[in-house]
């Protein structure tokens, strides 16, 4: 039945009309879901109108009609949302109109198109607005009687940027004598929250909030801006004085409920302290562990056991450094270039012998990475340096180890060079147990690859892995 209407009062192709019954077979679904009447209308091509072709109201709420509207036409001085939709293919948002049953409705408007990117159809969300068009006729009554309602008022208002949508904010309204005329009910609801309680029409605006809204205060300085705080109820006030040419006619209080965003503030500055307070507990349970087992490698004369306890002390420390940056600015993400300076001019001081002068230079981009990952790659980092030392620098007295790092397109490559004699690297038979956390960690956390070159003066260990989605999108930020 609806594919016969279609083809007799439209000019759309049986290709069109099976998309439009596709969407159509949903539209029950949606109307349920979203609690709103949905239609989909077509254009008439002779007319400057459209014709109704398929309806679904809510089953579980209240329909916005009593009878039946498919094949109806809905025209452009009633629907000039759905015309407009119809006729350019754009999407149209909280467009006004008046229903085939004379009912103020609000629509939500999208255009339905076919394979070759053609507007066929409307599809179409309704709600019903005759209670905020009789508030609004209403307000227009009280702001005519009491002279407000003038450009004046809304370019003044706006170009102070203090009127955001009215519907979620207390409005008063007041004269040139600062007697309220006009209370929405979002203003008696928070000036009763704020322990408010008498008539406000006929209040005078001396009288609320200890007098911070005098007329002679608002006159003064045009726009006046306050918060108050009751227990934990807190509301910010907005007041606007408004003049007609050199006279004064009166003026607008805007109340805003802050208390939700004020308790998500508290919420998000006590999680931010605990996270703080968390790092910091790490960082201070690992410098112990790393002191503890100084004084262990101090009772050992054996060389061997030394070395071991260092190289074991260097990534405790390593990990502790993440954590020491993180118990001070409270956040989750780390700047590893900052980091990786600081950690290596350490490794580099506790393993080189007295007499040798070994440089370490980090160079490239900012690298932000999460706790998780930045601790990854110090460990890393750490032990490539440390087998550095180890072995590049065994017979020199001097030398250089340059971290270079390289962030483009959620692509990080790490460069870790010396100049010192190389080494011939064999993957199969590694033998090595910094080298082998390298590998594990390289390609189980970071989801990464590692390379290793002798150059003839020296080694290059190239890193690469990509950023982590979730941090990715933050440095696009």
């Amino acid at each position: 039945m609806m594919s016969k209407m279609v083809m007799e009062q439209t000019m759309l192709s049986e290709e069109d009309v099976s998309i439009i019954r596709e969407i159509s077979s949903k539209l029950q679904l949606w109307a349920d879901v979203s609690q709103a009447d949905v239609f989909i209308d077509c254009l008439i091509p002779t007319k400057d109108a459209a014709i109704v072709v398929a309806e679904a109201h809510p089953q579980t709420g209240k329909s916005l009609y009593q009878l039946p509207v498919r094949g109806e036409i809905a025209l452009r001085q009633n629907e000039p949302g759905v015309l407009h939709c119809l006729q350019t293919g754009e999407s149209v948002i909280d467009s006004r109109g008046i229903s085939q049953e004379n009912v103020n409705i609000q629509q939500n408007v999208t255009p339905i198109k076919n394979t070759k990117n053609q507007t066929i159809a409307a599809l179409i969300m309704e709600r019903d607005i005759t209670d905020i068009v009789e508030q609004e006729k209403h307000v227009e009554v009280l702001l005519e009687t009491t002279e407000q309602l003038s450009e004046t008022i809304f370019q003044q208002a706006m170009t102070e940027n203090k009127i955001p949508a009215l519907i979620h904010e207390g409005l008063l309204l007041f004269n040139a004598e600062g007697l309220i005329t006009y209370a929405n009910h979002r203003a008696h609801a928070i000036l009763i929250e704020f322990g408010h309680c008498s008539p406000l029409i006929g209040t005078n605006v001396n009288k609320l909030c200890f007098g911070r809204f005098a007329m002679e205060q608002i006159e003064q300085h045009g726009v006046v801006s306050e918060e108050f705080q009751r227990g934990n109820l807190f509301v910010k006030i907005n007041a606007v004085c408004i003049h007609r040419g050199e006279q004064k006619v009166g003026g607008i209080l805007l109340l805003r409920d802050l208390t939700e965003m004020k308790e998500k503030e508290r919420e998000i500055r006590f999680k931010s302290a605990v996270i703080k307070e968390i790092h910091h507990r790490v960082k201070n349970n690992l410098q112990t562990i790393a002191s503890l087992l100084r004084l262990q490698m101090r009772r050992s004369n054996s060389e061997e056991v030394e070395r071991v306890f260092r190289e074991s002390i260097n990534r405790i420390m390593s990990i502790s450094i993440i954590h020491e940056v993180l118990s001070q600015d409270g956040l989750d993400e780390v700047d590893c270039k900052e980091i990786f300076d600081y950690m290596c001019k350490g490794i580099v001081t506790s393993m080189k012998d007295n007499e040798q002068s070994i440089r370490v230079v980090v160079e490239g981009d900012s690298l932000f990475l999460n706790s998780r990952t930045a601790s990854s790659l110090a460990l890393i980092i750490n032990e490539l340096v440390q087998n550095a030392m180890n072995h590049a620098f065994t017979e020199a007295s001097t030398g250089i180890i340059m971290i270079g790092i390289r962030n483009a397109d959620g692509i990080v490559e790490m460069i870790v060079s010396d100049n010192g004699r190389g080494f011939n690297y064999n993957s199969e038979k590694v033998g090595n147990l910094g080298l082998e956390i390298c590998h594990t960690l390289i390609h189980e956390d970071l989801n990464g690859s590692i390379q290793f070159t002798n150059t003839g003066k020296g080694t290059n260990v190239t890193i690469s892995f990509p950023i982590p989605e979730g941090e990715k999108e933050e440095d696009d930020l």
